[in-house]
C-alpha cells in the first residue's frame, strides 16, 4: 500500500514499485480533477502518522474464534 497522508489518498499494488506508480496516477488524477479548493483543504490538515503493535496472541486468539 502507497499513502500520501498530506491529501489522504492511497493506493496499492502487488509490489512496492507498482503501489507507488498507482499512487502517483491517483494524485495526478486528484490534481486534475480536484476544485482548489479542496486541495487547499486537504493540505492544511494536520496530519498524525504513528505506529502501533498489536499483541500477535489476542490476533490468534480471535483467528481461532471465529472458525
Amino acid at each position: 500500500m502507497a499513502l500520501c497522508p498530506d491529501l489522504d489518498i492511497a493506493n496499492q499494488g502487488e509490489t512496492i514499485e507498482e503501489a507507488r506508480a498507482n499512487l502517483i496516477e491517483a494524485l495526478t488524477l486528484f490534481f486534475e480533477t480536484a476544485d482548489a479548493s479542496e486541495v487547499e483543504r486537504r493540505l492544511r490538515a494536520e496530519v498524525l502518522v504513528t505506529q502501533v503493535e498489536v499483541p500477535t496472541t489476542l490476533l490468534s486468539m480471535e483467528n481461532a474464534n471465529s472458525l
